[in-house]
C-alpha cells in the first residue's frame, strides 16, 4: 500500500464528524471518498460514504443535525453526496434529503444581483467559497430532473462572480464581495476584499469544474459556458505558480511577503481541478504532466510518517474568513491571511487533497 492509500484509510478510519451539525468539512472527506471510490472501486470508500449519510439522514429523508435557523450556503454542501447514495442504494430516503435541500435554497437569500447570500450573518456578500458549497448540487439536481432553470441559475450566479470578483490585472478572483459596500474590509467602490487567498480560489476552480461535468451534455451551452470560465481562470493562477515545487502561495501573489507558505488545501484544490478539466477535454491535455509533477511534489513536501507509523499531512490552513470583527481581524490583508493556524489532517485539506489524487489515479 503506497503512502497515499494508507494515509487515507488510517484517517477515514478515525473519522469523527467535524461538527455536530450538517457540515461542509465533512462534505470535503465525503466527496474524496467517493472521488476515490470511482478512480479505485475498492469499498473502504464507498462504505464510509454510505455508513457516514445512514447516521445522519433518517428513513424519512429528514436530516435532524440540518441547522434551521441559518441560511448559511455552506450547509448544502452535503448534499451532493445524496446523489451518490442514492445512486448506490435506491433509498428513497436520499432523493427525500435531495428535495429538502432544493426546497431550502429556494428560500436562501439572494443578492440584487440573483446570487445567494453567502450566509443570513453575512448579508448581500458573495464569497467564491460559496460557489463550491451550492453549486455542484445545483449541478447534479439540473442534471437528474431536467431542471434547465436550475442549470441556467448555476451558470448566471458563476457569471456574476465573474463581473464582480474577476480582477483583470491580475488574472485572479477576489475572496469576496459585499454587494452592499457596508463592510468594513469591503473596497468603498466595487465591494471586493483587498486580497487573493489560495483556497478561496481552488474553491472556485473546483465547482467549475464539477458543474461543468454534471451538466454534462444535457446542457451542452451551460457547460461551455463553465468551461470558459475555467480555463480563464486557470490560466490566471498558473501565472503564480511556484517554479521549483508547482504549488501555490497561501497569498498567492504575494510569494515574497514575510511568512507566506505553498499552501495544501488550496493547491490540491487547483491541481485537482486542472487534472479534472484535462481528463475531461475542458482544459488543454498540456497541462496534465505539470500538474501530476506538482501533485508528487505536494506529497513530498507535506505527507509524513510519525514515529508510530501514523500518516499526516501538514500545510493546511485551518480556517480563513471575512468578518465580523475578530481576533484576528478578518480584514482580508495579507497580513490577516497568513496569521491563521497551520495544521495537519483538517478535512478541509485532506477532503481536496483526496479528491487531487483521485484524479491523478484516472489516468
Amino acid at each position: 500500500m503506497d503512502g497515499n492509500a494508507a494515509y487515507f484509510s488510517q484517517y477515514l478510519n478515525a473519522y469523527t464528524p467535524y461538527k455536530k451539525s450538517w457540515n461542509y468539512e465533512d462534505s470535503c472527506v465525503l466527496v474524496g471518498a467517493i472521488d476515490l471510490y470511482e478512480a479505485t472501486g475498492e469499498a473502504q470508500y464507498k462504505d464510509f460514504v454510505l455508513s457516514y449519510l445512514s447516521r445522519f439522514v433518517m428513513p424519512d429523508g429528514s436530516i435532524p443535525n440540518f441547522d434551521l435557523k441559518a441560511y448559511s450556503i455552506d450547509n448544502v454542501a452535503p448534499g451532493r453526496a445524496l446523489f451518490f447514495a442514492l445512486k448506490e442504494t435506491g433509498d428513497e430516503r436520499y432523493e427525500k434529503a435531495i428535495r429538502f435541500h432544493e426546497d431550502r435554497l429556494s428560500t436562501h437569500p439572494r443578492c440584487a444581483c440573483g446570487n445567494f447570500w453567502h450566509k443570513e450573518i453575512y448579508p448581500d456578500q458573495v464569497w467564491l467559497d460559496g460557489l463550491y458549497m451550492a453549486q455542484p448540487f445545483r449541478a447534479l439536481w439540473a442534471a437528474k430532473y431536467g431542471d434547465k432553470a436550475v442549470a441556467d441559475d448555476v451558470v448566471r450566479q458563476f457569471e456574476n462572480v465573474r463581473r464582480l470578483l474577476y480582477c483583470e490585472e491580475k488574472g485572479l478572483y477576489y475572496h469576496a464581495c459585499d454587494t452592499a459596500k457596508v463592510q468594513f474590509w469591503a473596497d468603498p467602490k466595487t465591494g471586493c476584499s483587498p486580497n487573493f487567498w489560495l483556497r478561496s480560489m481552488g474553491w472556485y476552480l473546483m465547482a467549475l469544474a464539477d458543474c461543468a461535468d454534471f451538466l454534462g451534455d444535457q446542457f451542452s451551452a451551460q457547460r461551455a459556458a463553465l468551461s470558459g470560465l475555467l480555463r480563464e481562470a486557470v490560466d490566471g493562477i498558473l501565472r503564480y505558480q511556484d517554479k521549483a515545487t508547482g504549488l501555490f502561495y497561501q497569498v498567492i501573489d504575494h510569494p515574497e511577503a514575510e511568512g507566506n507558505y505553498l499552501e495544501t488545501s488550496g493547491t490540491s484544490m487547483v491541481l485537482y481541478a486542472i487534472l479534472k478539466g484535462c481528463r475531461l477535454g475542458l482544459l488543454d491535455e498540456a497541462l496534465k504532466p505539470g500538474a501530476l509533477e506538482a501533485m508528487k511534489q505536494l506529497t513530498a513536501r507535506y505527507l509524513r510518517v510519525d514515529e508510530n507509523g501514523q500518516y499526516h499531512l501538514g500545510g493546511i490552513c485551518k480556517v480563513a474568513g471575512l468578518g465580523p470583527a475578530s481576533n484576528p481581524v478578518r480584514d482580508g490583508s495579507v497580513r490577516y491571511y497568513l496569521s491563521e493556524p497551520i495544521v495537519e489532517d483538517d478535512a478541509k485539506g485532506t477532503g481536496p487533497y483526496m479528491m487531487a489524487v483521485s484524479e491523478t489515479l484516472r489516468g
